[in-house]
């Protein structure tokens, strides 16, 4: 009997929660207008969609038809922001939506393609959350780079 039966011990916070089809991570950016990386928060795939991360100077949560939830909707509103988020098609209370914010959307998404060209980041070969975290700043000090 080995007296480490699960191999060596990993320190620090693990990357991401576990859910039926393995191990899961979502990555929250904060981009400037121009889709250059701001802020990062690391959470578990099953976790709560509306981080913590609020830094001064936010007017808009801008998502797609997935964020859209009434729960979601007044954490926004209590945090005073708008909620730039497109109704589902089988809501029964349609609200409006700027769509002028929304198609500044593409901004966002841009940048998520920016960092899957690096294949430590698509691959998750990162185990714990500070060794992930950490590779995206890098990756995120090469994109303002550019």
């Amino acid at each position: 009997m080995h007296r480490w039966r699960g191999g060596r011990q990993r320190r620090g916070r693990s990357l991401g929660g576990q859910s039926k089809g393995g191990f899961s991570t979502r990555i929250h950016a904060i981009t400037d207008a121009l889709g250059n990386p701001l802020e990062f928060v690391l959470t578990g795939g099953q976790a709560e969609t509306l981080p913590a991360l609020t830094p001064a100077g936010v007017r808009a949560f801008v998502g797609d038809k997935g964020h859209d939830s009434d729960a979601l909707d007044q954490a926004i509103v209590a945090r005073d922001m708008k909620a730039v988020i497109p109704p589902r098609c089988n809501r029964n209370k349609v609200r409006e939506c700027d769509w002028l914010i929304y198609k500044e959307r593409h901004l966002i998404e841009c940048f998520f393609n920016k960092i899957k060209h690096y294949r430590r980041i698509f691959s998750r070969f990162e185990k714990t959350a500070r060794n992930y975290m950490a590779f995206l700043h890098f990756v995120s000090a090469l994109i303002w780079l550019r």
